[in-house]
């Protein structure tokens, strides 16, 4: 079963720039209760997916350089990156089916040539 990664500003480009599947990034932070609120979902989505979609979390507090890069102003934010190309974005606590829908278009989304 696929869980979602929990992974540092120094870990970011292996695990989602570079990443050979697409890739949902959750800047989120601890104290936040909206990212508590999709937290269950994205576990969710982690394991319907499996292999063929990775789940970064990364914890603003802590890794604040990525998110500084990509312009990150609210939480939770989630990144929906293919090829190391930001396709899409979602800005605060979504519902289920709209955050499914987005992962469903990341992976249909053409491959960059």
């Amino acid at each position: 079963m696929n869980t979602p990664l929990h992974i540092t500003d120094a870990e970011f480009e292996t695990t989602v720039i570079k990443s050979t599947t697409p890739v949902v990034v959750d800047f989120w932070a601890p104290w936040c209760t909206p990212c508590k609120m999709i937290a269950p979902v994205l576990e969710k989505l982690a394991a319907e997916y499996g292999d063929k979609l990775t789940i970064a979390k990364v914890n603003t507090d802590e890794n604040p350089q990525w998110a500084m890069k990509y312009g990150i102003q609210g939480i939770p934010t989630l990144l929906f990156i293919r090829d190391g190309l930001v396709r899409d974005t979602i800005v605060g606590a979504a519902p289920a089916p709209a955050i499914k829908a987005k992962v469903d278009g990341l992976l249909k989304a053409p491959v960059r040539a």
